[in-house]
């Protein structure tokens, strides 16, 4: 069990490329001494003063022989992929991810996308750019739609997804989902199926959104065949990872129109490529990976590492978001 040093002595290193993460913590008057970097080379010159780290998208496995002070870890992102839990335990280093920190902005953001498609808004934007006034359409399979009595299918109800779900709801939408262990949460949803039973439902779904973890499961769960069985006029939204999808084939399924639209947060590659074709395609919304970026954010993932804190100085063994 690692031992931090006293509130007196303690250093904590805030390390991003963007996030206000040293603005906002100093507001909170806490006489932690602390410093901040937003550069691989400035983490590089400064990890060995850190006891604690705050970071994500800067951090290197190889830090790990570098920092003989480090003893927690706070990560400002849910994911944790970039961490080796082996190396993290054989030198002693505390690990907590950032999970539920971006819970109500992602999960906001995907009925946002979900309102987008439906009432078209990525359309009017095109037209307003082009100083096109659209007429009144006969095809009524072209005009804007309503929510209410359309099926979403959520893949993944953790967190994001059981709060989507209830945003779903207050629309009047019908909402199915996928999940490790159905027993637990289950009421979110009005039906509840494991994630084997994915392709039974999934031609049901007006929208299928995700929200689910990248897994070696998930990987690709996405696929050329799962497209091919949903509804003609389905749209896909992405809040989860691009990898959970396999684009390609989400891409071709867009092309020839065998798929309505895709809403995309993440992308297998980011920054997605200027040559990718995602980004000609009219029937494509895509948000540069900020479903969960909020001005309240760097607030949120405070909150998490002064609670974590506050646990390692009264002894305690558990952390909130425990990864090591």
């Amino acid at each position: 069990m690692p031992v931090l040093p006293p509130k007196h002595e303690i250093t904590i290193g805030f390390a991003h490329v963007a996030y206000q993460m040293a603005q906002q913590f100093a507001l909170r008057n806490t006489g932690l001494h602390h410093f901040e970097v937003r550069t691989r080379d400035e983490l590089d010159q400064r990890i060995g003063e850190a006891d604690v780290l705050v970071v994500s998208g800067l951090w290197r496995n190889e830090l790990i022989a570098r920092t003989p002070k480090l003893r927690f870890i706070q990560s400002i992102s849910a994911g944790t992929n970039q961490y080796s839990r082996e190396a993290l335990r054989a030198a002693g280093v505390r690990l907590a991810s950032a999970q539920g920190a971006n819970e109500h902005a992602v999960a906001e953001h995907a009925i946002a996308l979900i309102l987008a498609f439906a009432r078209q808004l990525h359309t009017a934007r095109d037209n307003q750019a082009r100083r096109h006034w659209r007429g009144m359409i006969s095809d009524l399979g072209q005009r804007e739609d309503e929510l209410g009595g359309k099926t979403l299918l959520i893949v993944g109800l953790g967190r994001i997804g059981s709060r989507l779900a209830a945003h779903a709801h207050a629309f009047g939408m019908r909402v199915i989902a996928t999940k490790r262990d159905p027993d637990i949460g289950a009421s979110a949803a009005d039906l509840v199926v494991p994630q084997a039973k994915l392709m039974d439902i999934a031609p049901q779904a007006d929208f299928i959104a995700l929200t689910c973890p990248l897994t070696p499961e998930t990987e690709r769960l996405v696929d050329a065949r799962l497209l091919s069985i949903m509804k003609p006029r389905a749209v896909l939204i992405n809040v989860a990872r691009g990898r959970v999808v396999d684009e390609p084939a989400l891409i071709e399924a867009l092309h020839s129109g065998r798929l309505a639209g895709a809403a995309l947060d993440c992308t297998w590659d980011e920054p997605l490529a200027p040559d990718s074709p995602l980004w000609d395609l009219v029937n494509v919304i895509i948000t540069p990976h900020t479903a969960g970026e909020t001005r309240r954010y760097e607030d949120n993932v405070l909150d998490l590492m002064m609670e974590n804190l506050n646990r390692l100085w009264r002894g305690e063994t558990r952390l909130r978001n425990e990864i090591v």
